[in-house]
């Protein structure tokens, strides 16, 4: 039996069922802890995420797959770069499947354990439904994943080699959400999704357990946004701490999106909302138009007299290539704009020198498409070796016939979301690779003379090789 409480009007309930939203004012409920019950607490046990358990909502089935515990990186040479003394990376790649989510997933599937749960839903851009998957099939959960059109490969690619059952549904992950309620609804499935299941925020704020545990309270700690859950799930964990007289001071939150997609940000600065633009970054694990935790991101940043700050996606690249270079770490583009952010605010003297800056870390860069594409054209012979790439597969399909999107999809093998086989066609068609036309009430397409001479330049250079 969890508390709720909800973060606007203050109505509390009782309840079994993880619940988002006040019935009351339509707020969004967040667990409340008893801390007269929890004045001599004391952590105990390894150094992993149930080492909190007395800090976190009651279940009694434990899933794990020894997620937390993750190492609290202290970057020199990176600190060095930045002309700061003191700058740890919160390294979440060390979880079971590579990312933050890995802590919400152990605490999920508790609950969904605990009641009996055949089933789970949740929509996703990414790391959630990789890890709720990889749980799901640990612990013999059906793991339903609603994902929208754009997500990176190698997430999506985790979600199929755990088994899940996956929908694309949207152009982005906002949509996916809407689905994921309706489903919910319908079926009776347990809800996973991040900013509809308070326990999500429970489990993520044992990050600043670990941090406090390992150097204590830093002055700044850096996360990015995206429905801005992550945030304030840090801030709540470190308020907790600070309630119950574990923690002397608090750290100032700062929050980062890409330039790209800043509605919380601009919301936050009080920025008119912009029009006529479709929000686009490469981070796609922050890629969120409307996010439904907006107010409790902003209350993390003022609370703490924190701040917020965007970051344009080619300094999000360029810091993901620094932390790899200088300390390792092969950060997604969604946590390498928190480097980002911290080079703008040093440079702008807002953090001094001699401060403790930590900059949360969620997921890696193994996972990132876009990434992964972007480096891969360094590569003095990037053509060679192009053989089962997206665009070349295409060419060498409507070689030999012309097709419509649909099926050259199913040519390739639907290892991609047919919107991608779609922006392929796109920029081939941009390059005058091929042509379309209609017939019979479907879009074909029709390789050209270049695309034929693109082909046969590929196979030359592939024989001097």
């Amino acid at each position: 039996m969890s508390i709720l409480q909800c973060t606007e009007c203050g109505y509390m309930v009782e309840s079994l069922l993880p619940r988002h939203m006040c019935l009351k004012c339509g707020g969004l409920l967040e667990c409340k802890l008893d801390y007269e019950r929890l004045e001599n607490v004391d952590f105990t046990g390894d150094f992993t995420f149930w080492r909190y358990r007395n800090l976190l909502p009651e279940v009694k089935i434990l899933a794990t797959m020894r997620e937390g515990g993750t190492p609290l990186h202290k970057a020199k040479r990176l600190a060095k770069e930045i002309d700061l003394e003191h700058l740890y990376l919160k390294d979440e790649t060390r979880n079971p499947t590579n990312s933050y989510r890995d802590r919400s997933s152990a605490l999920l599937i508790s609950n969904a354990l605990d009641l009996n749960s055949a089933a789970v839903v949740c929509a996703t851009s990414g790391n959630i439904g990789a890890s709720l998957s990889a749980y799901c099939a640990k612990y013999g959960i059906i793991c339903h994943v609603v994902i929208p059109k754009i997500v990176d490969m190698g997430k999506l690619a985790q979600m199929l080699i755990y088994d899940a059952v996956i929908e694309e549904y949207g152009d982005m992950v906002d949509k996916s959400i809407e689905r994921t309620e309706k489903l919910a609804e319908e079926t009776g499935w347990y809800q996973a999704t991040p900013e509809l299941n308070p326990l999500i925020i429970e489990a993520q704020k044992t990050i600043a357990f670990e941090v406090v545990e390992q150097i204590g309270v830093p002055d700044w700690l850096i996360v990015s946004m995206g429905s801005g859950g992550t945030i304030y799930s840090v801030w709540k964990g470190f308020r907790e701490l600070h309630e119950l007289g574990k923690i002397k001071k608090l750290p100032r939150m700062v929050g980062v999106q890409a330039e790209g997609c800043s509605p919380i940000i601009d919301a936050y600065l009080k920025i008119k909302a912009k029009k006529f633009t479709k929000p686009f970054t490469h981070a796609i694990g922050i890629l969120v138009e409307k996010p439904i935790q907006q107010k409790l991101a902003i209350q993390a940043i003022e609370q703490s007299d924190g701040t917020a700050i965007p970051a344009s996606d080619q300094e999000i690249f360029s810091a993901e290539q620094e932390a790899a270079k200088l300390e390792g770490i092969f950060a997604e583009p969604a946590s390498s704009g928190t480097i980002a952010a911290l080079k703008r605010l040093r440079s702008q003297s807002v953090i001094g020198k001699d401060e403790i800056a930590v900059c949360l870390i969620t997921g890696s860069g193994l996972k990132a498409t876009d990434v992964l594409q972007a480096l891969s054209k360094k590569r003095k012979t990037a053509i060679v070796g192009t053989e089962f790439s997206t665009k070349e597969k295409i060419l060498q399909i409507l070689n030999r016939n012309d097709a419509y999107g649909y099926e050259l999809w199913r040519k390739i093998g639907k290892v991609m979301t047919r919107a991608a086989v779609y922006q392929h066609l796109n920029d081939l068609l941009g390059r005058g690779l091929v042509v379309a036309y209609d017939e019979k009430g479907r879009r074909y397409f029709k390789i050209t003379k270049r695309g034929r001479r693109v082909l046969r330049a590929i196979d030359e250079l592939k024989v001097l090789v």
